[in-house]
């Protein structure tokens, strides 16, 4: 993973070295030689400026991309984890109370609900 980061970081110091010198070079229009060919390319200063500010946007996406997947992938086997071990638990607990007896929170004894509107309270004399 670290020497991943070093290409990442290598690349953003050749192409910032690139475009500084070429900037550098033509302070009007910028020409731009192509790397792989014998061609320029002939751009504004503002659509160079534009250009640089993309990459690097694009850069700095590819920087945060491994720890952002990493992330990711710790909280869904952490999701995971925790719902195979609730299954096991819910499991373990059917086995002791049995099949027959339903997994129903009980009210403790004497306890009495609060009437609410669909059940009218009993008058007291």
């Amino acid at each position: 993973m670290r020497v991943v980061q070093f290409l990442q970081v290598l690349l953003l110091l050749i192409l910032g070295g690139y475009l500084l010198l070429v900037s550098l070079e033509n302070p009007g229009r910028m020409r731009l030689p192509l790397p792989f060919s014998d061609g320029e390319v002939l751009l504004p200063s503002g659509l160079t400026l534009g250009l640089a500010l993309l990459l690097g946007a694009l850069y700095c996406a590819l920087l945060l991309l491994p720890p952002l997947l990493q992330s990711r992938i710790g909280r869904r086997q952490a999701v995971r984890r925790r719902r195979e071990a609730e299954e096991r638990l819910q499991l373990t607990l059917r086995s002791r109370l049995g099949e027959a007896a339903p997994l129903v929170a009980q009210a403790p004894a004497g306890y009495a609900p609060a009437p609410t509107k669909a059940q009218p309270a009993e008058a007291q004399p």
